[in-house]
């Protein structure tokens, strides 16, 4: 209950610096939705604190340099904020996009976050053996062998790498799954797995568009993985089993995917084709398992620096209607009688039809405060 009993609000009775250490302990999204929607003085402490940007922060401390990069555009200059009074809209705006975001951070996750198979580094018979082979579970399609290959090299040590497309440039990866094929067709059946393997995401060196040729050609005009992306995450090195099996790489942290591209790179080499003396290795099956967010939000990416800009899209709202399970909120609309802030991002939560008359404009983008 708010008021005490001289009619005094809970937080003037505790005072600015104790409500906000209580309302940093809250570590679920809806409860600090709830919160803004008490009255008006409890939205206004809320937004004008930054919570809801906070929790985002607290829930993954990756996003400190990516949030420090969002940038104002939208023909709204930083330095003239405080002189036409637009401050609070761009604090509104914070929260209400921050609100959305840090529900996306708590969405359950999915097994199938590729989007599609970019390139391999080598392939011994194209297309039989291509990547694309990959992205099908299993080792076999109907009578067919589905496998990826490296072309053959007496150097056991030489490495492969293979390049994937996320469904969406703005993910959180918690692990990747990598199966070696096993050639059940050759004496002995051998199983061409690499003595390790290693993870790096990133994004690519040129901006990042949403309706971009070059999004869906990152190969166009560069000749060597270093010069088509930039990498701002490197895993530990996993050693792999050879195995016929679908093998789990759980990273230590979940990591930040800003720009969409996953790199799996096939460290040695440890089985040797008969028939050629050449080693090779050979995958089947590969799968990342993560959080990727709806198309509500998307990352433009500006410069090789990653200085990026997180765009908030509230006409997307098909996939952000999925993230989260009806009936978590009942008891909040009940203390919503007008359109404002609060209302549009519980409807943004929990996939309730409504319009925002806060802006006329469908696309936001945050500067950073």
């Amino acid at each position: 209950m708010p008021v005490m009993g001289g009619g005094n609000d809970f937080m003037d009775w505790l005072g600015p610096d104790m409500s906000i250490k209580v309302l940093m302990c809250l570590e679920d999204p809806s409860d600090l939705v709830r919160a803004s929607t008490v009255s008006k003085s409890w939205r206004q402490f809320v937004i004008e604190n930054g919570f809801s940007k906070q929790l985002c922060l607290r829930m993954f401390p990756e996003m400190s340099s990516f949030a420090g990069a969002i940038e104002i555009s939208n023909m709204i200059d930083i330095e003239e904020v405080q002189s036409n009074g637009m401050e609070q809209e761009i604090l509104e705006k914070n929260h209400r996009v921050f609100a959305c975001l840090a529900n996306g951070l708590s969405s359950s996750l999915r097994p199938d976050c590729i989007a599609q198979a970019i390139s391999a580094s080598s392939t011994d018979n194209y297309p039989e053996e291509a990547i694309e082979n990959t992205l099908s579970p299993g080792d076999r399609i109907l009578q067919s062998a589905s496998y990826w290959s490296s072309e053959g090299e007496i150097d056991p040590s030489i490495p492969e790498s293979l390049v994937y497309k996320l469904i969406s440039n703005f993910s959180v990866v918690t692990e990747i799954h990598v199966q070696p094929f096993q050639a059940y067709f050759q004496y002995g059946h051998p199983i061409y797995s690499s003595k390790a393997v290693r993870f790096r995401m990133g994004h690519q060196w040129f901006p990042m568009e949403r309706s971009s040729d070059a999004t869906n050609d990152p190969a166009a005009g560069f000749n060597a993985l270093e010069d088509r992306y930039v990498w701002t995450y490197t895993s530990p090195v996993f050693p792999m089993a050879q195995e016929n099996s679908l093998q789990k790489f759980i990273l230590p942290e979940p990591a930040f995917c800003i720009g969409g591209i996953l790199l799996i790179e096939l460290l040695g080499r440890v089985q040797r084709q008969e028939m050629d003396g050449l080693y090779y290795i050979c995958v089947s099956h590969v799968q990342v398992v993560g959080r990727s967010f709806s198309e509500e939000f998307d990352i433009e990416i500006h410069d090789p620096s990653g200085k990026c800009t997180l765009k908030y899209l509230p006409r997307a709202q098909e996939e952000c209607q999925s993230a989260i399970a009806p009936g978590g909120f009942d008891t909040v609309l009940s203390l919503m009688q007008s359109d404002g802030i609060e209302q549009m991002i519980m409807e943004r939560l929990l996939g309730a039809e409504g319009d925002d008359d806060s802006d006329d404009s469908d696309e936001y983008y945050l500067p950073a405060l």
